[in-house]
C-alpha cells in the first residue's frame, strides 16, 4: 500500500523525540498542524500530520473510518487506515532514526482513536505516550487493548462534559481501563463542547515535556 499523504514540521535543532497527530473526521494533514508550535512551543520534536486515507460521498475531507456507531468502527475501513498507518509509522522511525520509545502517538477526536488502536495494539511497538483529546478506544472486531506489555506507556487525556459528538463517557472508560491496566494516565475534562479546549492545552504541554523529557 502506497504511504500516506502528510506534512511535517521538524524540530529546530536535532529532534528528541517524534509525535504524530491524526486529524479528526472530515478534516485533513493541516488541520492539526498548527497545533505543533502550540504543544511543542520549544520546537525540541519532530511533529508529523498524516491524512487519513478515506473519503466518503458528500463529505468533506478525509477519514480513518467509517462510523455505523459512535465508539465502534467499520472493521474493514478501520482495519484498512491500521494497516496503513502501521506502515507509515514504520516508515517514519526508519526514516528519522526516532523509535516508538522516543514517540508520542496522538490525536482529535477519530484521530484519538487511531492513536489509542496503534499504540495499544498488541502486534505493534509501545510508543512513549498516547494523547487523545475529545476520543475513546474503540471496539472493533479483531482488536483488542494490550496493556500488560506496556506499564509504562503515559496516557493524557482531555474531553468536553458536553461533547455532542463524543459523550464524555468514552472518556471515562477509557481513563477506567488504562489505569485497571496499570498505565499511569493524566485525566482532564472541561465544560467544553467536541474541540480541543485550550484551557487543556498547559497540561498538555507540560505532559508532553515530561513524556519526551
Amino acid at each position: 500500500m502506497a504511504s500516506l499523504v502528510y506534512k511535517e514540521r521538524p524540530a529546530a535543532g536535532e529532534a528528541t523525540g517524534l509525535l504524530v497527530l491524526h486529524h479528526g473526521r472530515g478534516a485533513d494533514e493541516v488541520d492539526l498542524l498548527g497545533l505543533a508550535d502550540v504543544l511543542d512551543p520549544q520546537r525540541r520534536l519532530h511533529v508529523v500530520t498524516p491524512r487519513g486515507p478515506l473519503t466518503l460521498p458528500g463529505w468533506p475531507g478525509y477519514h480513518w473510518y467509517t462510523v455505523p456507531r459512535v465508539g465502534y468502527p467499520d472493521p474493514d475501513t478501520f482495519w484498512a487506515a491500521f494497516n496503513a498507518l502501521a506502515e507509515f509509522h514504520d516508515e517514519l522511525w526508519e526514516r528519522t532514526g526516532l523509535t516508538p520509545e522516543r514517540t508520542v502517538l496522538g490525536g482529535f477526536s477519530m484521530g484519538s482513536v487511531m492513536s489509542y488502536s496503534l499504540g495499544l495494539a498488541e502486534n505493534r511497538p509501545a510508543p512513549a505516550g498516547i494523547l487523545a483529546f475529545s476520543g475513546f478506544v474503540p471496539v472493533v472486531e479483531g482488536w483488542e487493548p494490550s496493556l500488560a506489555d506496556r506499564e509504562s506507556l503515559r496516557v493524557f487525556i482531555a474531553h468536553g462534559r458536553n461533547d455532542p459528538i463524543m459523550d464524555v463517557t468514552f472518556a471515562r472508560h477509557a481513563r477506567e481501563l488504562l489505569e485497571a491496566g496499570g498505565l499511569p494516565v493524566e485525566y482532564h475534562e472541561s465544560d467544553a463542547a467536541h474541540h480541543i479546549d485550550p484551557a487543556h492545552v498547559p497540561a498538555a504541554v507540560e505532559w508532553l515535556r515530561a513524556t519526551l523529557g
